[in-house]
């Protein structure tokens, strides 16, 4: 899942029927590869919504460690 992942993310036009077939072999379902691809490439949209405006997004980690 993750070398899809990463693969429609750097290079989306890259992905093929075998990485398709690839998932189904590992016994994802088409609704589990479809909601694989729809998390994927909404995280990556936003992201380059984000970068896009300069838009910096806040460091919660301090807050995590503090308490």
């Amino acid at each position: 899942m993750l070398c899809y992942a990463e693969k429609l993310t750097k290079k989306p036009n890259s992905v093929e029927k075998e990485d398709i077939k690839k998932l189904k072999e590992m016994g994802l379902s088409d609704k589990d590869i479809l909601d694989l691809n729809q998390v994927v490439s909404y995280f990556n949209y936003v992201n380059r919504i984000a970068e896009g405006l300069g838009i910096e997004l806040e460091d919660k980690s301090e807050e995590i460690y503090k308490k």
